[in-house]
């Protein structure tokens, strides 16, 4: 299953964006406000609960300075990426595309199609915040 956000331009470089974002901790700032919990395990895995859902644990899978940051998760059973794709527009501006890929039954996708399409669009959605970074 491929789940894509709309791009966002960011007033922010390219360098700042992927800094950001490799700060795992920044992720707190870019949840759904129905988060019950964020937990930053070590400097490459988070922990994070959204209300009606399981916890899921992220960890950092492949990084390309300035243009690429995977996480995937660090749980076999359901296994997926999301990934951001940075894309410098200017020396101050970038755009950036947040993906989801994942490995699922026919059964399963139909069940989380609706709620990883809304969290990718919140996480997309606040990717704004960076402005005040």
């Amino acid at each position: 299953m491929h789940i894509e956000a709309p791009k966002k331009n960011i007033s922010k470089g390219d360098k700042e964006v992927f800094d950001y974002l490799t700060d795992l901790k920044n992720f707190e700032k870019l949840m759904p406000e129905s988060i019950e919990k964020f937990v930053v395990l070590n400097e490459d895995k988070f922990l994070f609960s959204i209300k009606g859902m399981p916890e899921i644990v992220l960890e950092r899978k492949e990084q390309i300075p300035y243009n690429k940051i995977v996480l995937g998760a660090a749980n076999d059973k359901l296994p997926f990426t999301l990934t951001a794709n940075i894309k410098s527009t200017e020396d101050d501006a970038s755009e950036v595309t947040l993906s989801f890929e994942g490995q699922f039954n026919a059964m399963m996708a139909m069940m989380v199609k609706k709620p990883i399409t809304n969290f990718m669009e919140t996480l997309s959605e606040n990717l704004e915040r960076i402005h005040s970074i």
